[in-house]
């Protein structure tokens, strides 16, 4: 009779009857007209946990299966070694009501080391900006934009990476980055902080989107107040191989409002991606002048019909005939409150109505006049 069982088991196996294991799908938001603002919440400046300051969070994911949030510190190691937390962000009918630090892991090399402070003649600081949960991997995939300082005391040229660690902040892998993501003495390449601000998961963890800030040398200019042509690019990654396999030309907004003296900073870039459904997605564009601050407006965009421009060398010699489309969203200062330097993005659990959720977070640089905030808004379909 054992042999028997055995034997049917094996037919309804090799039939196609047998119980599969779901497959693990992204949370996805299909249809969005626009987004309701709901609440803030504020975490306290300078909070301390287990020995470190939390600040800097520069980026945002939510692992609906744990109801984990992961929270990426863009700290350099000048504070404390660069690191990620994990938090809960309680949600009432009022909105967020509390956002509870839960743990700390830190960031490790190759060789288990942390990453050492930014120094003279550096070659391995980091720059952490984005992070994202691979909930079939269990593994997390974090961005750092590397550094590019070119004076006549010091050249400092580290690439940017992408890079996959354990839950315990371990060192599992990266990506390989295309020649075009590679930091150059010359004009070509990335800008020193203009890099890769952020990343998302896409079609069920099957590809890896990361937004590179601001144009390459050779793409064009910085954006300015009016609309220069300043195309950033979009990059295409294969999980299962980490090769990049296709670009795309994205246009960033004109910087917001004029500074408030003739001469002051000014500048706009992309600082996170968000996949909704196959080919649609959420970008969050952040302007910044001397005196005004910040702007930020959220737009839909998507890959589909636009060109794969990676093998075109420059956007400047060669346009690209198809960018992707893209539409606003929303403009953050319509809704009159203060809005700081928002950078990161994710797709939270669903609201009692059913309805999705987005929580934005807040990079507060440490500084005492900005602000931890998390945003929550209510996806319209």
């Amino acid at each position: 009779m054992l042999s028997v069982a055995i034997l049917l088991m094996t037919i309804f196996a090799e039939s196609g009857y047998a119980q599969k294991k779901p497959a693990i799908k992204q949370v996805q938001a299909k249809s969005i007209s626009s987004l309701r603002y709901i609440n803030t919440f504020v975490v306290p400046h300078k909070l301390q946990f287990r020995g470190t300051t939390v600040g800097g969070l520069s980026g945002i994911d939510y692992d609906p299966s744990t109801k984990n949030y992961y929270l990426i510190c863009d700290d350099r190691s000048s504070i404390n070694p660069a690191r990620f937390y994990t938090a809960r962000i309680q949600l009432s009918a009022k909105g967020i009501s509390q956002v509870e630090i839960t743990n700390i892991d830190t960031l490790l090399q190759k060789d288990g080391k942390t990453y050492p402070a930014l120094a003279r003649h550096a070659t391995k600081t980091t720059d952490p900006e984005a992070i994202r949960y691979n909930g079939i991997t269990k593994k997390l995939t974090w961005t750092s934009e590397g550094e590019r300082i070119i004076i006549e005391t010091d050249t400092i040229l580290i690439d940017p990476t992408i890079n996959v660690v354990s839950r315990n902040g371990s060192f599992a892998d990266e990506y390989k980055i295309p020649e075009n993501m590679k930091m150059q003495v010359i004009e070509s390449g990335p800008r020193q902080n203009g890099v890769l601000e952020g990343l998302t998961f896409a079609d069920d963890f099957k590809n890896l989107y990361i937004s590179m800030e601001e144009p390459l040398f050779q793409d064009g200019p910085r954006p300015a107040l009016q609309r220069n042509k300043a195309f950033t690019r979009i990059y295409q990654f294969d999980t299962r191989t980490k090769r990049n396999t296709a670009q795309y030309a994205y246009e960033l907004e004109p910087v917001a409002l004029p500074p408030t003296t003739e001469g002051q900073e000014i500048n706009n870039g992309i600082s996170d991606i968000l996949w909704l459904s196959p080919g649609q997605f959420m970008l969050t564009e952040r302007s910044f002048s001397g005196g005004p601050g910040t702007n930020i407006k959220v737009f839909l965009a998507s890959t589909k019909g636009a060109d794969n421009i990676i093998n075109m060398p420059s956007l400047i010699k060669t346009p690209a005939a198809h960018p992707m489309e893209k539409k606003l969203l929303l403009n953050m200062d319509d809704l009159g409150i203060f809005i700081d330097n928002v950078e990161g993005a994710t797709l939270g659990p669903k609201l009692a109505n059913g309805h999705q959720s987005v929580i934005f977070a807040v990079d507060d640089n440490f500084a005492a006049h900005e602000q931890n905030q998390f945003l929550l808004f209510e996806v319209i379909p």
